[in-house]
């Protein structure tokens, strides 16, 4: 999946850097970049010893946010999981220095596994598909079992109020976003319809999920784990560059999400019951979560899926503000902006089934 580069870096500079300070990486390299990534530009190195890492940087330029793009955070956390049973790629490096590339960036290890873009995972048997899902839900699971403070993390984040803080930084974050003019047409993102009415919805107190406090990854879904090459189970989790301390369920309505929100390119149905061999309903998905997590969602899956979705229509604004600045690292970015409003009319319509008095319910 990794080809042209599309945003370049400095080779001969980096080279220096790994030679000085990374001996287990052998230079010359060979670097290309990979399509996905949607924040920070992520890139293969080859080396002169045949081996493969994988480098993320930050993206050039003047940032719309401060609270994104922290490759920083991603190291940390991915650095502090090596040692526990939840998959994680070897670190090699983390340089903040900004002379090096142009960005502060880190290096670490290349998992040679799959990779599925389409969360309906097509191309495997109904069995295999289905085990696959399960491991991915028991993976979620064993990260949010982790106790911050047993693997260094305990300053990582607040372990009360994460809706509220999410509110704030994606209300900051949206403000900037929507002023973002596009280079060429000149015209401005422009501001997510009812963001306001659903700002206020979700920040009333009494219907908002009672703080847990655990880990959680931030962008927990299908391709942003890496599968055993024949086994079904997972070997790494990537992207972690929103990892916080919060509440799970954010994490369990994100990895859940095609269930309810198209996100297949080719057939809306794929997730609906009985239509692919194999694939769990969401019943068993909160059923193998809650076997390991020792916490059900259930309950709290309307709320949860209602934020996701006003959550994921402020993450694409970014990604539209990205691309009219001619940031974007993904070749898909286009596509992508064009899904901003909506996915926020669809957080919309949620917010007023919870308002109608749909607050609370089954699956």
């Amino acid at each position: 999946m990794a080809g042209a580069v599309r945003q370049p870096i400095d080779i001969p500079s980096l080279e220096r850097f790994i030679d000085q300070n990374v001996p287990e990486i052998k230079t010359p390299l060979d670097v290309k970049q990979f399509g996905f990534g949607q924040s920070n530009p992520t890139y293969q190195l080859s080396t002169a010893d045949g081996k493969k890492f994988v480098l993320r940087k930050k993206p050039p330029g003047k940032l719309l946010s401060k609270t994104a793009h922290q490759v920083e955070r991603e190291y940390k956390i991915i650095h502090a999981l090596g040692p526990t049973d939840v998959p994680v790629p070897q670190t090699h490096c983390l340089c903040e220095d900004s002379s090096v590339i142009g960005t502060p960036f880190y290096i670490m290890e290349f998992l040679d596994g799959r990779h599925f873009t389409d969360p309906a995972m097509p191309g495997v048997s109904a069995e295999e598909r289905n085990a696959l899902w399960k491991d991915a839900l028991r993976t979620l699971a064993k990260f949010h079992r982790v106790v911050p403070k047993d693997v260094g993390l305990e300053r990582f984040g607040k372990p009360t109020g994460f809706y509220d803080r999410q509110i704030s930084t994606f209300s900051r974050v949206s403000q900037a976003q929507a002023q973002a003019v596009d280079v060429e047409s000149k015209e401005p993102v422009g501001e997510l319809p009812y963001f306001e009415d659903m700002v206020r919805f979700f920040s009333n107190k009494t219907t908002q999920p009672r703080d847990r406090g655990t880990l959680v990854h931030g962008d927990y879904k299908i391709d942003n784990v890496i599968f055993h090459k024949t086994e079904p189970r997972v070997i790494g989790i990537l992207d972690w560059e929103m990892a916080t301390v919060g509440h799970p369920l954010s994490d369990v309505c994100n990895l859940t999400s095609p269930y309810i929100i198209e996100t297949t390119e080719h057939d809306s149905n794929v997730f609906k019951p009985g239509h692919t061999p194999g694939l769990p309903t969401r019943e068993d998905c909160v059923r193998w979560y809650s076997e390991v997590a020792g916490w059900n969602p259930a309950e709290e899956l309307l709320w949860g899926d209602a934020f996701f979705t006003f959550r994921s229509s402020v993450i694409m604004q970014g990604i539209a503000a990205r691309f009219a600045l001619r940031q974007a690292s993904s070749a898909r970015a286009g596509e992508y902006a064009k899904k901003t409003k909506p996915f926020a009319l669809s957080a919309w319509e949620r917010v007023r089934l919870l308002q109608g008095g749909q607050q609370k319910g089954k699956l």
